[in-house]
């Protein structure tokens, strides 16, 4: 399973960035039998956007084909576009590796429509 976390920088043990459409990344983090798998770091070119930020990166996200979103706060608009795609949105805090043990050991929670 993939799960995207909102990033101010490209570090694994930084802290989550509390905005889903305007941080400057993602980790994606790949989870299999508990574990993460492997790491990939995702340039979010949206955020200088004038409008519709949240909705782009919805869609950049979707096309990852991750499974779920840890972020601090989703838009209703992108949060309607994760939605569309089965995707859950989970609220995080702290660091990306924090939040990911979190995930793996159902942790967190979830955003709901």
């Amino acid at each position: 399973m993939k799960i995207a976390i909102s990033s101010k920088t490209k570090d694994i043990n930084d802290k989550i960035d509390e905005t889903f459409g305007r941080c400057p990344y993602f980790i994606i983090a790949e989870i299999k039998d508990k574990k993460i798998e492997k790491i990939e770091v995702m340039e979010n070119k949206n955020i200088n956007q004038t409008t519709g930020a949240g909705v782009s990166t919805a869609q950049l996200v979707t096309e990852k084909e991750v499974k779920a979103v840890i972020t601090g706060n989703v838009g209703p608009r992108a949060l309607d576009v994760l939605n569309q795609f089965n995707i859950k949105i989970y609220i995080g805090k702290g660091t990306i590796k924090e939040a990911i043990d979190s995930f793996i050991n159902n942790e967190l929670e979830e955003i709901k429509k």
